[in-house]
């Protein structure tokens, strides 16, 4: 017999993700100035009003009403009739300088020993269900918003469509976590408003079912479009109309969808956010290693799912606590915890070379801050930033660097744990 497991996402309309990228972008643009700043951003939203808090200790000044604002009209909320536009919103800042108390525990003269931001524990997690290692039933709703957020767009079809909008995928497992089909799905979208709610509720439906899931299925393995049986239920804003929303319709703040940031419910979770953090702060940083290491084990073929928790002391370089967990799908004669160990010797996670392994001084996270901050794509571009050193190049009067995005999905610890474990 079966078993149900359903994961949510949200898309970047939803208020909490407003505010997560605002407060992203504000830590963004500070690194571009100065790649050693230390940001903790945390940002409201709601009706007509952005507020942008925290402790920041940088050599930047940054225009945060241009931050917020730019980032506002980008999502789409740019008219006046939704009550929260880019244009019109208050925007206040209530930003003051970081404790000195948590910097005197970060700085050390030797950069290598630098301490922990703060203490806690982080979570990554990694399954062969989908191509990019992810739970599938995450992997569906971040895939189905993405798609609907590029229809609007667009704007070519489903010209009514608002910019915020939730998914929900509930998939049946066989044993071991085989997926047998997509038992529900969810769409709520916020949209125009209609003449008549009837037609309104139709037109929706038939649009969803016939220009987004066929968008979704073409970006899936033959494998996966499968699960999309004829007795699949699917419910379309269930409370039969969505025209109130985004941050008129519910408050926003930075942090709250932390399950949707990561693996849907799937693995397990430190209770850290993300969003507004550089990378200092080992709830953001060593989920990421967290990550990179369970992804490299499972695709190595250590094992077949794997969760990875790393626990930290604030001041300290050296974790606490390493541990790593294959829910008996291990391919090797080791134990789990001989595992951990392994791994340990293999891969320094003192927050230091954390840092420098995926470029996390770099202006990378605006786009971490909606849809996941796991299973993307790596990639190298060029970035402005308004500082020189031996990485930066000039491009007539301004100044350029090449950076990686996403860089914890790489894969460039395969061979080596090949090599050791002997897979």
């Amino acid at each position: 017999m079966g078993y149900y497991f359903t994961s949510e996402s949200v898309s970047e309309g939803h208020p909490d993700k407003v505010a997560d990228q605002i407060s992203d972008a504000v830590l963004d643009e500070i690194l571009r100035y100065d790649p050693t700043s230390k940001v903790a951003c945390e940002t409201l939203v709601t009706t007509g009003l952005v507020v942008v808090a925290g402790e920041i200790r940088t050599n930047a000044y940054v225009e945060i009403q241009d931050i917020a604002r730019r980032v506002i009209n980008r999502i789409g909320y740019n008219k006046s009739e939704y009550q929260f536009d880019a244009q019109s919103c208050g925007v206040l800042s209530a930003l003051h300088g970081q404790s000195n108390d948590i910097f005197q525990g970060v700085k050390r003269e030797d950069e290598e020993n630098q301490g922990a931001g703060d203490q806690g524990m982080m979570f990554g997690f990694a399954c062969k269900e989908t191509e990019n290692y992810m739970p599938l039933t995450i992997d569906l709703s971040h895939l189905l918003l993405q798609e609907l957020a590029a229809i609007r767009r667009e704007g070519k079809k489903m010209t009514y469509l608002r910019p915020d909008a939730k998914s929900q995928v509930t998939v049946e497992y066989g044993e071991g976590w085989k997926p047998l089909r997509i038992d529900t799905i969810v769409i709520s979208t916020q949209h125009d408003e209609f003449a008549d709610d009837e037609t309104m509720q139709k037109k929706i439906e038939a649009d969803v079912r016939n220009i987004l899931f066929p968008r979704v299925k073409k970006q899936l393995p033959v494998r996966l479009k499968r699960l999309f049986g004829d007795n699949m239920k699917l419910y379309v804003n269930p409370t039969g109309k969505f025209v109130i929303g985004g941050p008129h319709g519910d408050a926003g703040v930075t942090g709250r969808k932390i399950i949707v940031d990561t693996y849907g419910g799937r693995g397990a979770h430190g209770g850290g956010a993300f969003s507004g953090k550089d990378s200092s702060k080992v709830d953001r940083s060593a989920a990421y290693a967290a990550r990179h290491i369970a992804k490299n084990l499972v695709a190595a073929g250590v094992c077949d799912q794997a969760l990875v928790q790393i626990a930290y002391a604030i001041g300290k370089a050296e974790p606490v606590g390493f541990y790593i967990n294959t829910d008996g799908t291990s391919h090797v004669k080791m134990s789990d915890a001989e595992i951990a160990l392994k791994v340990k010797e293999l891969v320094d996670i003192r927050p230091y070379f954390i840092v420098k392994r995926f470029g996390l001084t770099n202006p990378i996270f605006e786009e971490t801050a909606s849809y996941g901050h796991f299973g993307r794509q790596p990639e190298t571009r060029k970035v402005e930033v308004y500082y020189e050193d031996n990485d930066t190049f000039r491009e007539g009067e301004h100044i350029y660097k090449n950076v990686e995005f996403f860089g914890w999905e790489k894969l460039d610890l395969v061979d080596k744990l090949k090599a050791a474990f002997g897979c």
